[in-house]
Order: structure tokens, then sequence, then C-alpha cells
């Protein structure tokens, strides 16, 4: 698989591309395993959920103190701004070539780094919202856990392709919601 390197310290970073985007220079790349792992979190979740719903209803006991009449408005708005998330995230990333390659900071990027990233987030909140599974939600923690290291990987890989550190840098942060 083509990579974009990038050097810090001396050190070669590589951020994995898909074949499909081997061309883009405007692209750094990301972790190698984050579409495998992507698919395989969204796999485990959606059968979690379903047969907990659905089938065993094991941990769905907190759903009888929140009527459904007002689940599934919550669930369905959280769903949309999901996909709203991620289509204009994925939009802004691949819909265009950039001439000069640089961290992109427009639209949604201009709230936060890894929109993509928490549009899969709100994706399973909106699910876990419409019925409330806990074992689910274990694999939606174990999901934003992952999401969490890919993202470290994608910062440092922007962080030695563009040196755009800032003050906010040096300071935790909540990985998805500010902008760095």
């Amino acid at each position: 698989m083509p990579s974009a390197g990038t050097e810090e310290r001396g050190i070669l970073m590589k951020g994995h591309l898909r074949d499909s985007h081997a061309g883009r220079h405007d692209l750094t790349g990301e972790h190698a395993f984050t579409d495998a792992g992507q698919i395989v979190f969204a796999l485990l979740f959606a059968a979690v959920w379903a047969a907990d719903t659905f089938f065993l209803k094991y941990t769905t006991f907190l759903n009888q103190y929140v009527p459904l009449l007002v689940r599934i408005p919550a669930g369905i708005a959280v769903l949309c701004l999901s996909g709203l998330l991620a289509r204009t995230g994925l939009n802004i990333v691949f819909g265009e070539v950039r001439e000069k390659p640089a961290v992109i900071r427009k639209g949604v990027f201009g709230l936060m780094r890894h929109p993509v990233y928490f549009s899969e987030v709100l994706l399973y909140a909106g699910m876990l919202i419409v019925s409330i599974s806990l074992a689910a939600a274990a694999v939606w923690i174990a999901a934003m856990a992952f999401l969490y290291y890919v993202s470290r990987h994608e910062e440092k890989l922007l962080i030695a392709r563009f040196d755009c550190r800032t003050r906010r840098d040096q300071i935790e942060h909540l990985f998805f919601l500010l902008q760095r």
C-alpha cells in the first residue's frame, strides 16, 4: 500500500494511503489499521446492539425509564447530525485536490480536527439513544478508544508534515471537540 512519509526529528513517519488516493499529494494519510478497525467495530457494535435490543435483552433494562417517544426523535436527531458531519467532512477532504497541501481548517474542520471520526461516535450514540444497550455501550467505548488511538497517529503525521502545533497542543484536550 502507498504511504505518505513525513520526517519528524529524523524519524520517518508514514501515513497509510489507499491505492485510490496514491496520487493525492495533498493527503497526509492515516494509520494502516484505521479502515479495518472501523469496519470491525461497526460490525461488532451492530451485532451486539441488534442482538441485545431485539433478542437477548440482557442489558437493555434502562429503556424502561426513557419513553420510546423521547428516544426515537432524539436518536434520529443525533443520527442525522452524524450523517451531516460525515458527509461534509468527507466532501471537504476528498471532494477537491488542494494545490498547496495544508491542514484543513474550513467548514466543520474549523470547529474540530476529526469531524468524520466524531460522526462515527455520534452514529453509535444515536443508536444507543434509540435503544439503550449497556453491552453495545461497552463496544462504543472501545470504538472511541480505537478512534482516539488512530487520531493521535494522524495528529503526529500532521504535526510532522505541517508543523501545525498551537498553544493548545501543549494542553490535554477532548480529542474530537477542539480544533488544534
